[in-house]
């Protein structure tokens, strides 16, 4: 006879956030995201549940992304591609073409693109010219690339929901100005619907409305960061003093769900499941009921180690599938996270409907362990995001959760719950006696803090916030200290610090440190108060910048050994960035520059790590030098290197006068050359015999002015490229050039 099975809860936990693309509350957004989603993941991932009378579901709605909804669907804010979308092809200056061409192709490929065949005639004519001439596409392609682009981001349930948008996806091509104010038209009307359909079925009960601190900071860095676990401080505020700041974010972040709906959250999900001993005190001073983390934090927190076999199943699913009551009283859950992982990586390449089923395979094999369980209840937490996988799938995922919701609510055994009303419930929610701070990837902060660029972007925040509560103090009654204070919790977002530094590149890593400096200014001029200086500099260049520049003339010597003498004693120096990803690609750890009357010269110092490593002496290593004459009109070229990534960085857009070439392999230098513009954006090589070059264990460079065309009086600009192959691993610096003024 079977054993009868334990019936098994499963809370789907759905994560909603988008950063604020905005300069001004005003104005255009920078970034397409909030739209683009909305009409293809928010509205749809609560509607479905019309299709299911027993699914209930859980979201978490972050107030930013709700702010965002209102401004394009309320006060018609434009971003720059919507902005542009309705904007005469006529009318379109080459600035308009260049970002079209750059930007509107950000879809997936085999979902998005290749489905229309015009969309992907255009991508295929644009990748097969990546240096291509505006030109080359005439203005009815730019008005089909840009009428495609919006059209292919849309759920295609909504063709059978608006008839006009039927009609425009079966058009193809030849798309009007009217055509792409209609399909702009018609997001901003599903945009306008997304709330109201939140709060009907939160009133019906079908779904529990929960959210994060206003501005989605990372509370236990905030609260105190002192109490998480770092291994490098370079550059690190000794304490932010920002504790205050995470109460006041996460107690707006209540009164604005319960503005919206007429309900206050009684869970809170911390940003990025971060959480700490003092955060969970915070939550419960603001009568917060219960908050989730991640299944790494319980690990730690127990000390038990989920062992899993090689198909991901957990060999002991018990403690992961119990809430649990933290010694303040406030409960907290934790989901899997295997699952997550699955559902945004591994089930976009297989088939929708198999992929469903094995989920729901995994889920009863979950169940079936719990028959020697001594317990009546037992919750599945499968939180993550849910906007951001779903462009990866067929159907844009929903074949998988109408599949996946089916064969739950089918299944007797199995039930979906609202989180708050299972923990209410749940009479014996095991005591958790210490709770160990981390997140949901690799149960630290890293991702945000503990990096020379993170914690640089920190020490900005620290030194703005205490200009702004110094301010406070000495004028308590200044009118616009709330907007200041806004614009100082917007920078406290995770987003700017997950961005910058290592390992992340959203190959937009430049617009977002943008934002984050302009948005510190913002609030200086708030205040009526000239911003420092020091914002005007992007972080990235603050990194990879000179240390010093030249103090006047040198002469050095040129051995190619660097053995401390004082001739290279008045050169300006860049140190170049490390970090885990760059250390086996970059060749050079610092570049020395300086001049005299007739020579510039330059020092590059090899890579420690290269130098410890012999098996790396046989790799070749290449170097480019571009440089101009910053008085003096000259011929300029283009930089002639691939990307490794879509991220055009600034300095990329330059033209130079000359470039410099040199390749080193086995401690030698192969070659070196000196190719010169001419007219048309073209090269042509020069004589390189007047160069002196040495290389030891440093490489010199004495470079004549007269080669490059440049007098005593005039100014050189110049940057530097670790470019392996001809590919560009980075520029340095990347957000600016060198500068060489002589008097």
């Amino acid at each position: 006879m079977m054993s009868q099975t334990k019936k098994l809860s499963v809370a789907f936990y759905w994560h909603f956030h988008q950063p604020v693309y905005q300069l001004t509350p005003d104005g255009d957004y920078l970034m397409p995201w909030v739209r683009l989603h909305a009409v293809k993941d928010y509205l749809e991932m609560v509607t479905i549940l019309d299709k299911f009378k027993k699914i209930k579901l859980n979201f978490n709605l972050v107030p930013v992304l709700l702010d965002a909804f209102e401004d394009y669907g309320e006060k018609g804010i434009h971003d720059l591609h919507s902005r542009i979308t309705v904007k005469d092809v006529n009318e379109l200056t080459d600035d308009d073409k260049e970002f079209i061409l750059n930007n509107f192709f950000d879809a997936n490929y085999q979902t998005m693109i290749f489905p229309f065949e015009e969309y992907n005639r255009l991508y295929q004519k644009r990748v097969s010219n990546p240096d291509c001439q505006l030109d080359l596409f005439n203005n009815q392609e730019y008005s089909d690339l840009m009428a495609l682009f919006n059209l292919a981001w849309f759920d295609s349930d909504y063709k059978n929901k608006y008839p006009e948008l039927k009609k425009l996806f079966k058009k193809g091509k030849n798309y009007t100005r009217e055509d792409r104010e209609h399909i702009i038209e018609i997001q901003r009307d599903i945009i306008r619907k997304i709330i109201p359909a939140y709060k009907k079925f939160s009133q019906k009960n079908r779904i529990e409305i929960t959210t994060s601190p206003y501005y989605h900071p990372i509370l236990p860095i905030l609260i105190d960061i002192n109490g998480i676990k770092k291994s490098f401080t370079d550059d690190l505020p000794v304490d932010l003093k920002m504790g205050l700041d995470a109460k006041l974010q996460t107690k707006l972040a209540l009164d604005r769900i319960e503005e919206i709906f007429g309900k206050r959250p009684k869970g809170i999900w911390p940003s990025e499941h971060c959480v700490s001993n003092k955060t969970l005190d915070m939550l419960n001073d603001l009568g917060i009921n219960w908050t989730i983390s991640d299944e790494g934090v319980l690990s730690n927190s127990i000390d038990f180690e989920f062992v899993r076999d090689f198909k991901g199943y957990l060999e002991d699913p018990y403690h992961l599938l119990k809430s649990y009551e933290y010694k303040n009283g406030i409960k907290i859950i934790f989901r899997d996270a295997v699952i997550p992982n699955l559902i945004s990586f591994e089930y976009p390449n297989h088939d929708a409907v198999l992929a469903a089923n094995d989920l729901y395979d995994r889920i009863k094999v979950i169940q079936g362990k719990l028959l020697s369980s001594p317990d009546e209840n037992h919750l599945l937490t499968i939180a993550m995001d849910g906007e951001n996988c779903w462009e990866n799938y067929a159907q844009n995922g929903f074949l998988f959760l109408k599949t996946l919701y089916k064969l739950i609510e089918e299944d007797k055994s199995l039930e979906t719950v609202l989180i708050s009303e299972y923990i209410e419930n749940e009479k014996h929610h095991k005591p958790l006696k210490k709770l160990e701070a981390g997140s949901w990837i690799n149960r630290n902060f890293k991702l945000w803090i503990d990096e020379p660029l993170k914690n640089l972007a920190w020490t900005y925040l620290k030194q703005v916030r205490d200009d702004f509560s110094k301010f406070v103090k000495e004028n308590p009654l200044h009118p616009n200290i709330k907007t200041a204070r806004r614009e100082l919790f917007l920078c406290e977002g995770s987003d700017w610090f997950w961005w910058y530094g290592e390992p992340n590149d959203s190959g937009r890593d430049n617009i977002f440190d943008y934002l984050f400096r302009e948005h510190l200014k913002n609030i200086y001029y708030c205040l009526g108060l000239e911003p420092p200086k020091y914002l005007d500099t992007p972080l990235t260049s603050a990194i990879a910048k000179p240390s010093r520049y030249p103090k006047g003339e040198i002469t050095p010597v040129m051995t190619g050994i660097d053995y401390k003498d004082d001739s290279w004693l008045n050169a300006g120096c860049i140190e170049i960035p490390d970090g885990p990803l760059l250390k086996e690609n970059k060749f050079f750890d610092r570049i020395c520059f300086g001049y005299d009357r007739n020579n510039l010269y330059l020092r590059f110092y090899v890579n420690e790590y290269i130098q410890n490593n012999p098996e790396l002496n046989d790799k070749a290593f290449q170097i480019y030098i571009y440089l101009r004459n910053a008085d003096r009109k000259q011929t300029l070229s283009p930089v002639r290197l691939i990307n490794k990534t879509e991220n055009i960085l600034p300095v990329s857009k330059e033209k130079f006068h000359n470039e410099i070439q040199i390749a080193v392999q086995g401690g030698k230098i192969q070659f070196l050359r000196l190719i010169k513009s001419i007219p048309n954006n073209l090269w042509v090589l020069q004589s390189t015999k007047d160069i002196k070059s040495v290389y030891a264990n440093v490489i010199d460079l004495a470079i004549p002015f007269n080669l490059i065309d440049i007098d005593y009086t005039e100014t050189v600009e110049f940057c530097f490229v670790n470019a392996n192959y001809g590919i560009k691993d980075f520029f340095i610096p990347n957000d600016m050039l060198l500068t060489i003024r002589r008097e």
